[in-house]
Parts: structure tokens; sequence; C-alpha cells
């Protein structure tokens, strides 16, 4: 009887606690849903903390050494790096993730998480200095005969050299590209951590790349215009185009209450061949750049079905050419203008991020139209419902795509704010990180294919340095994005 009893009033006490537990948790003066566990997180911060998570991972294992020499690939099942050595391109990749974390971070802050930013911000900008110190190994000087002048520059090469500023880069071993790519990097490391030394940079490499742009006249005294993909090639690709419309636009801005001027050189309109040097105000000067290296990629690259193709300008010649003009020895323009396909992610998603940001500092509703229209074609073009799996897009992810469709990501991003169908787009690539991190994360990687997942032959399991960065890039971008949407 006893035990009973004992049993009997355990049972009532236990029963009372439940019941007082529930009352709590059904408090009816509260309307506001069910209460967050604990340890939950917002989105935004998941977002962030996977990006520096990916990060931390792929620099561990894909950097060596003092110098950071990057391997392209490395196997997270056999724990194997490969000897060959990424490209400058893929070397920036790096760069760029570690930036976006540093943006994602800085809105934390700004949205009342300064414990996250206090906890990371540090280490990151660390990192962020140490990566382009050691991008000099990418360095090496070259002369240039350019449309309207011949100059020493030193820039970036495509292959890493055996020391810093040794690199080769004359002719095809530099491109205009992986300068812009590098310029963008810059100039957001500098708003970032307004260390003087990258705007400085990025400046040198503005006037580099726009030393490239084809100023030669034709028959009615126009500018032909374009930038070619490098100074070895005669063709012009949007990649040579798009990616710094963006960063001259930012330029503009950062200049448009200075009185910084600029000399810059052009060929005369009227007998074609005269070359002249005119000073401007910095400001116009970008602004001014941004609008005709966007109208020419717009006039010359655009498709019928709404996205962009790759090049113009793919015929003999094969090798630029040169002309001597009152004893001085410049470089020809190009009039091949064959098109040339196919239709890439990032060459649409360059010019969205580029035309988002004219419409911000212009307000001319041309560009407002423009994004939009190519927001919803280049959904419709490169993201294919159900293909690979049931209820998710699949992008293609051949060749350097997964980097590529990064990029698109980013210009829905971009134009997110003056377009708000972009979300669902956005959102497409949230759901694809998403899956893949919670159905194929091993030791901190993601595979190539988000969807599919990792090869059963663990030999084969080789992922890119720059597909591991970009991956933490869109968790970054997608941090800042789910903050300030």
């Amino acid at each position: 009887m006893k035990y009973t009893m004992t049993l009997f009033r355990t049972i009532t006490t236990s029963c009372l606690v439940l019941l007082m537990v529930i009352a709590a948790c059904s408090d009816p003066a509260s309307d506001d849903g069910p209460v967050d566990p604990p340890n939950e997180v917002s989105l935004s911060e998941q977002n962030l903390r996977r990006a520096m998570e990916l990060t931390d991972n792929a620099v561990a294992a894909h950097f060596t050494g003092d110098g950071m020499a990057m391997a392209r690939y490395y196997n997270p099942y056999t724990n194997v790096r490969s000897e060959e050595k990424g490209s400058v391109w893929m070397y920036t990749s790096a760069i760029e993730a570690v930036n976006a974390i540093l943006r994602a971070l800085e809105a934390q802050k700004d949205h009342g998480n300064a414990a996250l930013y206090t906890e990371h911000f540090n280490k990151y900008s660390e990192l962020l200095h140490k990566l382009y110190e050691n991008a000099d190994y990418y360095m090496g000087t070259f002369q240039l005969t350019s449309y309207t002048q011949n100059k020493e520059w030193s820039v970036y090469g495509v292959n890493r050299g055996g020391s810093k500023g040794s690199a080769q880069v004359a002719g095809i071993e530099n491109v205009y590209d992986d300068q812009m790519w590098l310029i963008r990097e810059l100039l957001e490391a500098y708003k970032l951590t307004d260390n003087a030394a990258y705007l400085q940079k990025a400046e040198y490499l503005t006037e580099y790349v726009l030393d490239g742009w084809d100023c030669t006249r034709d028959a009615n005294g126009a500018e032909r215009g374009g930038i070619t993909w490098g100074p070895g090639y005669v063709t012009k690709h949007a990649c040579s185009n798009g990616p710094v419309v963006s960063p001259l636009v930012w330029l503009h801005e950062l200049y448009k209450d200075k009185n910084d001027e600029v000399t810059y050189s052009y060929i005369d309109a009227d007998d074609k061949q005269t070359r002249k040097t005119m000073q401007v105000k910095k400001s116009d000067y970008y602004l001014d750049f941004a609008k005709k290296i966007y109208s020419w990629q717009k006039n010359q690259l655009l498709r019928n079905d709404g996205v962009y193709d790759d090049m113009r300008g793919g015929c003999s010649p094969g090798n630029p050419q040169t002309e001597t003009i009152n004893g001085t020895l410049y470089r020809r323009g190009t009039t091949c203008q064959d098109r040339v396909g196919p239709a890439i992610t990032y060459n649409s998603g360059s010019m969205l991020s580029g035309g988002a940001d004219l419409f911000r500092v212009t307000g001319d509703n041309i560009y407002l139209e423009d994004v939009s229209k190519l927001s919803d074609a280049s959904f419709q073009y490169f993201a294919k419902l159900g293909q690979t799996k049931e209820g998710y897009y699949t992008y293609d992810i051949s060749g350097f795509r997964n980097w590529f469709d990064g990029v698109l990501m980013r210009g829905y991003v971009d134009v997110y704010p003056a377009y708000g169908t972009t979300a669902n787009y956005i959102n497409s690539f949230q759901k694809n990180l998403d899956y893949a991190y919670t159905n194929f994360l091993y030791k901190g990687f993601l595979p190539t294919n988000l969807l599919v997942g990792w090869n059963r032959d663990n030999g084969k399991n080789n992922t890119e340095g720059m597909f591991n960065f970009a991956f933490a890039t869109e968790y970054a971008v997608l941090a800042q994005y789910e903050l300030e949407k």
C-alpha cells in the first residue's frame, strides 16, 4: 500500500509539471506563433556560417606554404591535392569568397549581430591581405603596343610564376577578364577595409583594361568599340567586357563628389588616325566608359532569345595586326565581326549586375527594362525544373559553369531591389545549396554536382578549388541578401 501511494504521488506530480509546461507553451497572451528553439539561427546567419565553413576547409585543402600556392584540385575522400596550380582566375575565386564573407559580416553587424562580426571580421581581413600579397606570384611586366600608345605594364598573368613579379604576361599570357575580376574584388576590398592600396591597384588595372578598348574609327568616324579577350587576341568576348561595367560604376561613385582628373588617349573622329589626349573628371570618365561598354555588349552580343552570346571577331587574321601612323607603331582595329556562341550564364550575369548598377546611379529606366527582361529570359534559358531532381532547378555545370552560375545568381541579387521577381530565381540557388549541404556534405566539402552528389569511386571525387570557393561565395551573398531584402 505504501508503495502504491508513493507511486501515485509521483505520477500525479509529474502530470502537474507536464500540464504547467503545456500551459506555458500555449499562453494565450502570446500571439506571435511558435517560439524558436533557443539554438536556432536565422537563415542569413546559417548561410554565413556555412560560407565560412566551406571557405575555411577550401583554404586549408588548396593552399600550401607562406606563398599561398593554390592546388587546382583536392579530393576530400583521398585527401590528395593536385600538383597542378590554379590559374589567377581560380586564385581570385578565393578572394571573392573572403570578400563576400566580410560583406555579410558587416551586414550582420548593421542588423544587430555585432558578436558574429567581432568574432570573425579580423580573421578574414587578415586572410584577404595574405591572399592579395601572394597574388603577386601571378604578376609580371611587359611592353604593349595598343591602339593609342606603347607602354610598359605590370599586370596579372594567367599562370603563377616562380617568384613574385616573375610571371609570364606578354601576348596571350594575360587576359583582360582576369584583370576585371581582380578589379572588382580590389574595389570590394577597399570598401570593406579602407586600405588605399587596394584602390590604387584597382585603378591601375582599370587603366590597363580600358587601354584595350578598340577606339579605332570606322568609315563613319564611330569607334569600333569592344575589348578583346586579351592583348594577344582579336576576339571581343562578353567575358572581357561585361565584368568591368559594375567596377566602373563603383569608381564613378567613389569620385563623384571629387575633382580628381584622369588623362586618357583617343583617336580623332575626323581624320580617323590622329591620336589625342584629354583631361576629364574621373567620375565622368568612369561612368561614360561603363555606359559605352554596356552599350557595346548589348548591341553586339544580345541574342533574339534575350541572353548573351559569347563573342565577336573569331575570323582571320587570328593575331593582332599593327600599323604605323606618323612614324609610330599602333595596334590596328578589328574589322572582323562574325558572331559566336554559346550563351553562358556568367555573360548574362555580369550584364545583370552592370545594368542594375547603371540604373541605380543614373535612374535611366532603359537599364531597368534591360535587367528585368534579361532576368526572366536568362532564368527561362538556363534553369531547368525537374531535370535532375523533382522540385529543383538544374543549371549546366559542365566545364567551369559551376563558377559561371554563381555570377548569374549574384546578378539576380543585384537586380532584386529594382525587380523583385528575381527572388524566385535566387531561391533556386538557395535550395540547391541546402540540398547538397544536408545530403552530401563530406569533411566540409560539397560535390561538384549539388543535386547528384559524390561519385561511388572515391578516386573520382576531385573538386575544383574555384567551385569550392564559388559555393562559399554563393552562401555568403545569400546571407547578405536575406538580411537586406
